[in-house]
């Protein structure tokens, strides 16, 4: 049976996430930003922008990669529901080879805070400053775990991101994506040696394995 949650802890927890949120005012926009997928061997990397209401508590709100696939996908559906904002962007695996990871992760990013409906006055950025935008910005290592605004902004990137891995998974189902979601485990090393690249592969990433 899943833990049940105490709901004065989970209060003050989340009440701890917002301490970045707190040191501004009500009336200033903060939008959280966050990525995932820049390890992987095939597929795109995917950001997440958004923008939450400051009262807005929503439970089990975290670092997506401490959440099971199951609460990360109910919790992108109550983002959904209670964001004043949200976007995500993607950079695909043909941008990775042309312009490396680190600027398509940039490019992503910016196409992800671009594409929002409400501009934002301040960025949450999770380790990273993001160039050529006219923003104000935080770099807040391990930012998705201490912000709510990064945290809601990682989990809509990933869960993006893993529903795309699993069209791929339909399309060239020997390589295990939907297990791998296209990250370098000894599965799919093994298939890429076997089978060579398929058409989402990062070719400048697996080099060494063809």
């Amino acid at each position: 049976m899943p833990r049940k949650i105490d709901p004065e802890k989970e209060h003050l927890r989340l009440e701890k996430m917002k301490e970045y949120e707190y040191q501004y005012s009500d009336q200033v926009i903060i939008c959280g930003v966050d990525e995932a997928g820049r390890g992987p061997l095939a597929g795109p990397v995917a950001a997440g922008a958004v923008i939450l209401p400051r009262e807005a508590e929503i439970f089990y709100l975290n670092d997506s990669k401490k959440l099971t696939e199951k609460r990360r996908d109910e919790l992108y559906d109550r983002i959904k529901e209670c964001a004043i904002a949200w976007n995500v962007a993607i950079a695909d695996h043909e941008t990775i080879d042309r312009v490396n990871i680190l600027q398509a992760d940039y490019q992503a990013m910016r196409d992800a805070v671009n594409g929002l409906s409400v501009k934002p006055q301040v960025l949450f950025n999770d380790a990273v400053i993001i160039p050529d935008l006219d923003i104000e910005q935080v770099k807040l290592i391990h930012g998705d775990a201490i912000s709510v605004s990064i945290a809601a902004a990682s989990i809509m990137a990933k869960v993006t991101r893993d529903r795309l891995m699993y069209h791929y998974d339909a399309l060239y189902p020997e390589y295990g994506f939907a297990r791998n979601k296209g990250y370098g485990t000894a599965e799919h090393i093994a298939a890429i040696k076997k089978y060579g690249p398929c058409p989402i592969h990062r070719i400048t990433f697996i080099r060494k394995f063809i």
